[in-house]
């Protein structure tokens, strides 16, 4: 099992506390971090600019996407040149779609071709690698956010669409694919299997990754069983029980000794002569 050390995808952090942002950023194996509307509604951002502005002077060495908020195509466009605008760092997230399902393909194109870094978003078949990857080569950096797990969360094998997504862009000099979505620390070594460029997953995934190779499965079975152990003393648990019953091997022993037993081998040992 490789350890920690030996991983080469980069890792990037998905999550909007702004707290927790920095402290990810303390950790010089975070390459990076990714938000969205919803992460955003979770972490109470009401100033949109003012939020993002703080968070890219706060980090301004890494990579930061920002998302289009908008469901008018041309408005989604004007919004990504604004979010561009935060900082060098950052990334802007456009939606493969908008809700009317009208693509956004020439929309980052032409984005990308003037020097805006899209982080194309909500990626889930094969055909959007294509399209995004395409539209994408030879502009700025870009990056294409294939959400795998969430395809797992439904039944569907991610791994032909990531391994798909991954051979598209490394034909190209600026496009990185994101392994988007992640729901586990084994996606982290799945993605960096495949040669995926970026995984982003959520702080407390990203947290667990330092410990990966340094324990083997009797290892962790041993201390899954003194975690029950302890949990069932720390909750004060009792269960009326009736006496163990005696091993057989004892019941036998006890036998052998018993008075008649030894009068039997006495008798034996007298006709024996």
């Amino acid at each position: 099992m490789p350890k920690f050390t030996d991983l080469k995808v980069k890792l990037f952090t998905d999550g909007a506390d702004k707290a927790q942002i920095l402290e990810m950023a303390k950790q010089p194996w975070i390459a990076g971090f990714t938000t969205n509307p919803s992460l955003l509604k979770k972490a109470g951002v009401a100033d949109y600019a003012a939020y993002a502005r703080d968070l890219v002077a706060a980090v301004p060495d890494r990579h930061i996407s920002f998302e289009v908020f908008s469901d008018d195509v041309p408005e989604m466009v004007a919004q990504a040149r604004v979010i561009a605008s935060w900082g060098r760092n950052v990334f802007v997230k456009l939606p493969v779609t908008n809700t009317r399902g009208e693509p956004l393909f020439e929309a980052v194109r032409s984005l990308s071709r003037d020097g805006v870094n899209i982080n194309m978003t909500a990626i889930f078949a094969s055909d959007q690698v294509a399209r995004a990857v395409d539209a994408l080569a030879g502009g700025a950096p870009a990056c294409v956010s294939v959400f795998a797990g969430r395809l797992a969360d439904f039944g569907i094998d991610y791994r032909p669409i990531m391994r798909d997504a991954v051979a598209r862009a490394r034909s190209t000099r600026n496009v990185e694919i994101i392994w988007a979505s992640t729901r586990e620390a084994f996606n982290v070594l799945e993605a960096d299997e495949i040669g995926c460029h970026i995984i982003t997953a959520p702080a407390d995934i990203l947290r667990k990754l330092p410990a990966i190779g340094s324990k083997t499965a009797a290892e962790l079975s041993l201390d899954a069983v003194k975690a029950f152990r302890a949990d069932a003393i720390a909750a004060g648990l009792t269960l009326e029980s009736p006496p163990a019953p005696t091993p057989p091997s004892d019941r036998a022993a006890r036998a052998d000794c018993s008075p008649l037993n030894q009068i039997v081998f006495a008798g034996s040992a007298v006709l024996s002569r």
